[in-house]
């Protein structure tokens, strides 16, 4: 199977790391990407993602696109959203939005993960959970009731999750929070982004 794979360095070795018998070819560079007939799967791990033109490219594509869906950009149908935030994609089961092609299932059996379709909703599911997560966090961390130290330490004894909301928001960095926040508020304003983190985001 040939797989061709774009993105940052740590995302690319990480899935490569799943099946190194693979044929893996990486694709460096952030402009338009041509593939021949011979590559079976594209993954196009880069926060630029969604932005590319897949009009063109006829194999199987995942991209990684929290924010952006499908319908919003117009992809073809070959192409699926999954969520490439840091620390997802090392999860056993993978949020997959968009119509799977058999050779989708394909690549996902053969890396040894399964998948779950989700709506081509801004989030998915997981993202948009932890999101919300973390902003309470900041919301609370507005108001004095506690510190980040300790918001983590509550919500793992009282809740048993693997991280805190400020642990999951240094593995995920805030621009990525809050960009997908303040996209669902628009249509919602329970998800408005915290002054909090609004502020750590635009540091960046």
């Amino acid at each position: 199977m040939n797989i061709a794979v774009k993105g940052n360095e740590n995302a690319v070795n990480l899935v490569m790391s799943l099946n190194p018998t693979l044929n893996w070819i990486i694709i460096n560079g952030e402009n338009t990407v041509v593939l021949d007939s011979a590559i079976d799967v594209f993954i196009n791990l880069s926060a630029s993602a969604p932005e590319e033109d897949y009009h063109s490219i006829t194999c199987p594509v995942f991209i990684n696109s929290v924010c952006l869906t499908l319908h919003e950009k117009k992809h073809p149908k070959n192409v699926v959203r999954i969520n490439g935030w840091d620390g997802f994609l090392g999860r056993n089961t993978w949020e997959v939005a968009g119509e799977m092609m058999q050779q989708h299932i394909n690549f996902l059996h053969a890396i040894n993960r399964k998948y779950l379709t989700v709506a081509d909703e801004p989030g998915m599911v997981s993202a948009r959970i932890i999101s919300m997560i973390i902003n309470e966090a900041y919301f609370a961390m507005e108001a004095g009731i506690s510190s980040e130290k300790e918001i983590d330490i509550a919500m793992k004894l009282g809740t048993n999750y693997p991280n805190g909301p400020f642990e999951w928001k240094i593995q995920i960095g805030a621009q990525p929070i809050f960009d997908l926040l303040k996209k669902l508020s628009i249509s919602d304003l329970k998800y408005m982004p915290s002054k909090l983190l609004k502020a750590e985001a635009e540091k960046i």
